[in-house]
């Protein structure tokens, strides 16, 4: 009869083996043999769903930049170091007073057990994105107006949990902790933040999707947020995604909040189209169904939008994994994204091309992306800042523009840095921020003018109809005869 011991050693050689054969999956299978380029545009490719229980991991070690080395820039820009030396920056906020707050952050410690915990925290460790959360927002200030900050000092530190989102209008400071948005009386010019908060909201805290970005409203009576989901399709049940994948929208006065839009993974940054006033996000798409699947994306959120997440996504596809009860005919009112932004390239910052920036009229109409890069993509897509056209009406264009590349090394198996958000400094220059360097780069058109902006789409409303036009027979299969209609 075999032993106890025996048995352990043959159980834990089992589980070996299953590592072993998950790792060597993991790393090599899977490949796309399509460019990211069919999956960007106003009419990406959507194959075949290929339901994978084990992901394809493709994982750019950190390597950090030379002392003189940078990104490139796109034909005609320039881009400089505004600040070094950060601890993990990610989001950032150009204050009135040209004030820059940066957010030194990462989630929240992770719970889950597990192969799936444990190989989660592997791959996190191995990206650099397994540190411990600094919690501290810090003040960069570019005294001289050279295009470098030459002061900075920690904010706030206090009251702070895996901070992100932040957004500033009519004496109010808000801050969005991982399960909070805050609110502090502030006006621009100190180097540090004192005070006690006001909550606004409690939030659904950490999950896989932490980031919480904020945009106050054009007149600072409604500040909206964007809160991911837990999971990748709901994997924990529809119970722990309440209040999750959707876009928060609350009243400044009154504290009061609905949900804005619903059906979105993981939106992040969002923006006021200078053209038609429309909020615009960027967003987060499910994994595991292949290299090529599904396209990240950027679109316009009226009130009240569902993009389908977690049972549809694209309109009109439908995921066969989950296995949830679906609002009843929601497939009939799920909005098409109007832009996707490649498979797995995980876009963060998003900024429009508003007025007094100065990256020169090739890029004077349209959006700013910051793409921070897929882990689960072979070969690896993302880790760069694109730029998408948009037309006079404020529709986004093909032709994508390069901003920032060289992020990772020619073999695709280091990455220098990973751009995370952007903000306009105060002389009109586009800061990206790069969490896995500690650097904030600083991109301009030297010789450039500062932007007019997009002119604001002006539509005239259609004339009332007074009178009927034409036969009204003509509008039905039978014939009006006195008052009553006959078929």
């Amino acid at each position: 009869m075999m032993s106890i011991k025996h048995k352990l050693l043959a159980a834990l050689g089992i589980v070996v083996v299953a590592l072993l054969v998950f790792a060597i999956y993991a790393w090599y299978g899977n490949p796309s043999d399509k460019p990211i380029s069919a999956t960007t545009g106003t009419d990406p490719e959507l194959v075949e769903a290929e339901t994978r229980w084990i992901p394809s991991v493709s994982l750019a070690e950190p390597a950090g930049w030379g002392a003189n080395d940078a990104p490139v820039a796109g034909e005609g820009l320039r881009v400089t170091r505004f600040a070094a030396g950060l601890d993990h920056p990610r989001t950032m906020l150009a204050l009135p007073n040209g004030d820059i707050l940066v957010a030194e952050t990462n989630g929240p410690p992770q719970e889950g057990g597990g192969i799936t915990g444990f190989f989660k925290r592997l791959f996190m460790d191995r990206v650099g994105a397994g540190v411990p959360s600094p919690d501290r927002i810090m003040l960069l200030r570019d005294s001289d107006g050279d295009g470098q900050a030459d002061q900075r000092s920690t904010f706030r530190s206090e009251d702070l949990s895996s901070p992100s989102g932040m957004a500033y209008g009519e004496g109010r400071l808000y801050i969005a902790n991982h399960d909070a948005v805050l609110a502090f009386d502030f006006e621009p010019g100190p180097a540090s933040l004192t005070g006690e908060p006001e909550k606004l909201m409690d939030l659904p805290g950490g999950g896989d999707h932490w980031m919480r970005a904020l945009l106050l409203s054009p007149d600072n009576g409604k500040l909206y947020v964007a809160v991911g989901s837990a999971t990748n399709i709901a994997d924990s049940g529809l119970e722990a995604e309440q209040g999750r994948a959707a876009i928060w929208e609350i009243d400044t006065a009154t504290g009061q909040r609905r949900q804005f839009a619903g059906g979105l993974r993981n939106p992040n940054a969002m923006a006021w189209n200078p053209s038609t006033e429309e909020l615009w996000t960027v967003v987060n798409e499910r994994d595991m169904i292949g290299p090529d699947l599904v396209p990240d994306y950027l679109t316009n959120v009226p009130v009240g939008a569902q993009y389908g997440w977690p049972w549809i996504y694209w309109k009109d596809q439908y995921d066969d994994r989950v296995d949830l009860p679906m609002p009843l005919y929601m497939n009939e009112y799920v909005r098409r994204p109007e832009y996707a932004l490649g498979a797995h390239t995980a876009p963060l910052g998003m900024l429009f091309s508003t007025g007094g920036n100065r990256m020169g009229t090739s890029f004077g109409n349209g959006a700013f992306i910051a793409r921070h890069g897929s882990w689960n993509r072979k070969p690896p897509s993302g880790y760069d800042v694109i730029f998408v056209p948009f037309d006079a009406n404020g529709n986004p264009q093909d032709g994508v523009k390069q901003v920032l590349t060289g992020f990772l090394t020619d073999d695709g198996g280091e990455a220098r840095g990973r751009p995370v958000w952007l903000a306009w400094d105060g002389q009109g220059g586009l800061l990206v921020s790069d969490d896995t360097a500690g650097i904030i780069w600083r991109v301009i058109a030297p010789g450039a003018e500062a932007s007019e902006g997009p002119a604001p789409v002006e539509v005239d409303s259609m004339p009332p109809v007074k009178n009927l036009q034409g036969d009204p027979n003509a509008q039905f299969k039978g014939s009006l005869e006195d008052d009553y209609a006959t078929y």
